[in-house]
């Protein structure tokens, strides 16, 4: 066959090529490695502050949570529960000892279960009842720090509550529904709040209102202590209008809103009786896309949750609401040295509605194969920075002088940054690829063993 001068210097550039993916740091003589090729799946799962939630209420000084019952909500693939505690009995004085008991008891009964919460705190479910004037407002949140403060791995959001029924900031007989009032309150929830744990307001009016600001959070405020960059939303009349019952005043502009804030602050609620006929599953998906939905209440409205089930899409919905991190490619060498770095690459996708609100810490693991010792370096990598259809990169040297001669599985662990919880693998999070996750562990093997020589 003969080769013009023309194919042979693509020929020659090929060779060329591939002589410089073998070089690495100027050693020729280490081996090229193939990129691993992830195969994403459709399985259902739960996974930490995401997903269809229950709701569960209590009166003051009310029977607490059942344990049987949160053991039986993975399930279900719920991880996380609404709790909403009303403070009745409390309008014209402390919170007592005996609820405060309750609501300490409660956070420790959804840490043995392994579920975390939406906490919202209210003191009447019903619009013709009295809430609780400012002072007393305010005294309970100063009541209230200490147990944020020592539960705050176990609550994934707090609702603003407090105002009118149902906590819903509407009705209220004490006047607590004017931007004044809301803006007080707020800031003091904010303040008695660990500044870690963001705050859902009822509507994007509220909030622009409070702050006098329209400017949605964006990358340059987005999980700093700023207390705009801490409030998202929560639509309890999702789906049911236009309007959805006043949720939104300029629909088109409040919607475009928290779609570009939920990329940093969470959006969540649940459906209500429609004003029309109920939605059908195109509208509902194009919705919790666009407003990047990451937990909706399970126990109401009835009929909605069933319409999904009887349509095809309930499924499309509890695998997709919130994040679902996924395994893209890596790069990953099978041999290194023990006196060198190990250098790799991991790309990772979210095929999820929302992003991830609070902050993990992701390790790379070393297993070995013969003795089951664990080595773990922690990632210099935020997954919160995984949106929804983004790709993020993991490219690393990580120094591992302290691991022994031998082979090694490799893992990507993700945990919750809470020392309680952080060894729980009901915490740890699970990427949603073929053969990776194990559920003793809590850890996504990356299917790919080293050997340190």
């Amino acid at each position: 066959m003969k080769i013009n001068k023309r194919d042979s210097i693509l020929l020659f550039a090929i060779v060329l090529l591939f002589l410089n993916c073998k070089k690495k740091n100027g050693d020729n003589s280490e081996p090229f490695t193939a990129p691993i090729i992830y195969q994403e799946s459709l399985d259902i799962f739960p996974n930490p502050e995401r997903g269809f939630i229950h709701n569960f209420t209590v009166y003051s000084e009310g029977v607490g949570l059942n344990s049987s019952t949160l053991a039986g909500l993975k399930k279900e693939n719920v991880s996380m529960i609404m709790r909403l505690f009303y403070l009745e009995k409390f309008k014209d004085k402390p919170i007592s000892n005996e609820e405060l008991t309750l609501i300490k008891s409660d956070m420790q009964k959804l840490r043995d279960a392994g579920l975390k919460c939406v906490l919202r705190f209210a003191y009447t479910d019903n619009m013709t009842v009295s809430d609780a004037p400012l002072s007393v407002v305010m005294q309970h949140l100063d009541q209230l720090k200490p147990l944020f403060q020592e539960n705050k791995d176990v609550i994934a959001f707090v609702q603003a509550g407090f105002i009118g029924a149902w906590g819903e900031w509407h009705s209220s007989s004490n006047g607590l529904a004017t931007v004044e009032n809301e803006t007080k309150i707020l800031n003091k929830l904010l303040s008695v709040l660990p500044t870690g744990i963001m705050v859902q307001v009822r509507t994007p009016a509220a909030k622009q209102q409070i702050f006098n600001n329209i400017s949605p959070v964006d990358s340059t405020i987005a999980y700093t202590s700023e207390n705009r960059s801490r409030v998202g939303h929560h639509n309890d009349c999702f789906l049911s209008g236009e309007t959805d019952y006043g949720t939104y005043t300029n629909v088109k502009a409040d919607k475009e809103y928290i779609s570009k804030e939920a990329l940093y602050v969470p959006t969540g609620g649940e459906t209500c009786p429609p004003e029309g006929s109920l939605p059908d599953c195109a509208s509902s998906i194009a919705s919790m896309k666009l407003l990047k939905w990451t937990f909706l209440n399970l126990d109401w409205y009835q009929p909605v949750i069933a319409a999904w089930k009887s349509s095809g899409c309930f499924n499309e919905f509890q695998r997709n609401l919130g994040y679902r991190i996924v395994l893209v490619k890596a790069t990953l060498p099978d041999k290194v040295s023990a006196n060198e770095k190990y250098s790799f690459e991991i790309s990772l996708t979210n095929k999820g509605y929302a992003p991830l609100y609070n902050y993990k810490i992701c390790n790379l693991v070393f297993k070995n194969t013969s003795s089951s010792e664990i080595y773990s370096y922690p990632l210099p990598i935020d997954l919160r920075n995984c949106k929804p259809n983004g790709l993020l990169a993991i490219k690393n040297a990580i120094n591992i002088n302290s691991i022994p001669k031998g082979e090694y599985a490799l893992y990507l662990n993700i945990i919750d940054q809470s020392e309680t919880l952080s060894k729980r693998p009901e915490y740890s999070i699970r990427l949603a690829n073929t053969n990776v996750w194990e559920e003793v562990s809590g850890m996504n093997s990356l299917q790919q063993k080293v050997v340190v020589q």
